[in-house]
């Protein structure tokens, strides 16, 4: 039997199955998709097996990663209901499919892991908020799952209720940080800096104003007051944040993204 399957190769199935090969050989992975060019060009490029249906993929491993979207799990469900064993154990990257919305769809008793991960990914700097009950696995069971989500970034197990909370914190943020550097970059190439260079200026002082944020361990207010000089420049760009909104704005993302959530149950 093969370690992980995947139903499901878009980008954040490919993310994953990426950092997997970081740590496991491509022989202990399986996975299907719909785009049959798609599956010929991943295992083209990374070794991995496809196989041509959910069903052969359920058969064949002993963690099965649902990696589609939320229109398309109704269908795999139709297709693989019944065949999953409560020896095995399914990972869901699904939005808006609780655990027992999964259960409804796959057969009671199985045992289920709820995950929401995010597209940094991709370079190994995923955040994944993971939802699981720990008396239904084994220790080693516990420490294949960290594993796998710690083989593209970091995770935090969290109580279920959270995940749409989880979306509004790392889900969907990435855009909203994507927006800013791209925003941040327009002022700076108004002001005559090369796009470019704005690009990559604005891009690291986000990676490193992050890292200052986890490494330190400082409150966020405490590491922006470091940057405010009495009179300075800074605080008179955070006077101007502070009358366009930017906090409020935040927050309202964060409040349609939760809502947004919750209508995909």
């Amino acid at each position: 039997m093969v370690k992980f399957g995947f139903i499901g190769m878009g980008n954040m199935g490919y993310a994953i199955m990426k950092g997997l090969l970081k740590s496991n050989d491509a022989k202990d992975i399986l996975f299907t998709d719909a785009n049959a060019a798609r599956m010929e060009a991943v295992t083209k490029e990374t070794g991995v097996a496809h196989v041509a249906t959910n069903a052969e993929c359920v058969r064949s491993v002993k963690y099965l990663i649902f990696a589609v979207k939320p229109q398309v799990i109704p269908y795999v469900f139709k297709e693989i209901k019944g065949l999953v064993t409560k020896d095995q154990i399914v990972i869901s990257i699904v939005a808006g499919y609780a655990v027992k919305d999964l259960a409804e769809g796959l057969g009671e008793g199985l045992r289920i892991v709820h995950a929401m991960p995010n597209t940094p990914a991709m370079v190994g700097e995923g955040m994944t908020g993971v939802y699981y009950e720990d008396s239904l696995f084994a220790e080693d069971e516990k420490e294949v799952i960290e594993n796998f989500f710690t083989s593209f970034g970091k995770m935090e197990r969290i109580d279920e209720k959270l995940m749409d909370a989880v979306g509004c914190a790392s889900g969907c943020s990435p855009a909203y940080v994507y927006m800013f550097i791209e925003a941040l970059a327009d002022g700076c190439v108004k002001h005559g800096l090369p796009r470019q260079t704005a690009y990559r200026m604005a891009a690291q002082a986000v990676l490193g104003s992050a890292k200052m944020v986890l490494e330190t361990g400082k409150h966020p207010g405490e590491l922006k007051d470091m940057v405010c000089s009495p009179g300075g420049t800074t605080i008179e760009g955070l006077a101007a944040l502070e009358e366009g909104g930017f906090r409020s704005a935040i927050i309202k993302a964060c409040d349609a993204n939760y809502e947004k959530n919750a209508k995909l149950k």
